[in-house]
């Protein structure tokens, strides 16, 4: 068996600035930034505000830009023949991602494990693949499933386990006010779904439902 951790981003690192470049759109997205400004009943063109339908809309284009980017992209080959059939879990990899319905983020870490049947994939390629469906207009149950069913189909593991817990600020800031809840989902395949040993052993690696390290 071998487990990673998600390695931590640099401190300091400001991702927005860095990678946000403008793209298709962005004027109009300004402009209606701008006008929901002005529905608020704030003023646009206050000093503190004046800038800001930029800056949002540089920001919900990066925090989107998993719509401009194809698994095939993130993974770039990095596949290779293995004869390892020892689970391997990356765990610890934080994601952020917009609710669909409300626009407001969630965040959390996701939790991948497979048993590989003759390939593997670079361990860098995981947290990316997390990435690249998180950076889009989501719903947790599906980032969760689109990340299972990309890699079933590019190793077509012996087994395969996706984890997701997270924090939804459209619960916690708005509706309900719930501060303390979080919500897990998983997609467990092959010998994680039909093997209790297999399942057991990976839940005991990482911290769901409050379980030990």
């Amino acid at each position: 068996m071998k487990m990673h951790k998600a390695p931590a981003a640099p401190a300091g690192e400001v991702k927005e600035d860095a990678e946000a470049a403008p793209g298709t759109g962005l004027e109009q997205l300004e402009r209606v930034v701008e006008e929901q400004i002005r529905l608020l009943g704030e003023d646009p063109d206050r000093e503190g505000l004046v800038k800001t339908p930029n800056r949002v809309a540089r920001a919900l284009q990066y925090l989107t830009g998993g719509y401009r980017k194809t698994v095939e992209e993130v993974v770039n080959e990095a596949l290779y023949h293995e004869s390892s059939r020892d689970m391997v879990v990356v765990k610890d990899v934080a994601f952020y991602s917009l609710c669909e319905h409300h626009l407001l983020p969630f965040f959390g870490k996701a939790h991948v494990a497979y048993i590989p049947d003759g390939k593997v994939i670079g361990l860098s390629k995981i947290p990316r693949i997390v990435d690249l469906f998180s950076r889009r207009l989501q719903l947790q149950e599906r980032i969760t499933a689109q990340v299972a069913d990309a890699l079933e189909k590019m190793l077509d593991p012996e087994g395969l386990a996706v984890v997701m817990e997270a924090h939804h600020l459209c619960m916690m800031m708005r509706g309900v006010e719930e501060q303390e809840s979080s919500t897990i989902t998983a997609s467990l395949r092959g010998r994680f779904d039909t093997c209790a040993a297999t399942r057991d052993k990976f839940y005991r690696l990482i911290p769901v439902d409050g379980r030990p390290r």
